[in-house]
């Protein structure tokens, strides 16, 4: 599978060691790397489709500090779709009220009837892009019939029911940012971590 790596602060922290770190593991994820910077009302999101340890880009983007508040990285290794730019990590879509929703996945999707009308509808091959669709979709419904700008808590409410009932069965490790909360979900006990920091929280699969 896959690996994952996010941050979430308190504060800005430079990332450049961890990241490094992260991307050393790239050996065994070689078909792709992502990153996110989530700080902006735009998320700087970069990926590339080649092995992340041996990326021109992204060895020029480390030789810069890399500061963030919130970030998300991901290596991919291909279960699902073909090694292409758009099967890459983050994947990033906007719900009808403007809110940016970014998201990287590590697991596999094996049974979800739900997510499978994506497939006509995602730029990519991914069951990763038709979670973060599936998503979206039921942002705007329940918008919609509120008739206003959801609260966190609803925001939370709708994506607690979209993992519990996508996790049985299935390979399910989250990381989501919305704009304003940062998400975590894991299905698989031992295989998503989290460590504490004077500066925030750090979340890794290894």
């Amino acid at each position: 599978m896959c690996e994952i790596y996010g941050f979430s602060g308190k504060r800005e922290k430079e990332l450049n060691t961890d990241l490094r770190e992260f991307y050393s593991h790239a050996c065994d994820h070689p078909n792709g790397w992502g990153l996110a910077l989530l700080d902006r009302s735009v998320p700087e999101i970069t990926r590339e489709v080649c092995r992340a340890d041996r990326s021109a880009l992204l060895s020029e983007r480390l030789k810069l500090p890399v500061i963030a508040k919130n970030a998300l990285a991901h290596i991919r290794l291909a279960t699902v779709g073909n090694e292409d730019y758009d099967n890459c990590h983050p994947f990033n879509a906007v719900d009808d009220s403007g809110r940016s929703w970014t998201l990287i996945h590590n697991g596999t999707i094996f049974e979800s009837d739900k997510l499978n009308r994506y497939v006509f509808r995602q730029k990519g091959e991914t069951d990763s892009e038709r979670i973060l669709l599936y998503l979206v979709d039921q942002i705007n419904e329940a918008t919609a019939k509120a008739d206003r700008e959801l609260s966190a808590k609803e925001h939370f409410a709708i994506l607690d029911g979209i993992v519990s009932n996508s996790s049985p069965k299935n390979k399910l490790n989250l990381l989501i940012y919305d704009d304003d909360l940062y998400y975590v979900h894991t299905s698989m006990a031992g295989t998503l971590f989290r460590k504490k920091t004077g500066t925030g929280t750090l979340f890794s699969t290894t």
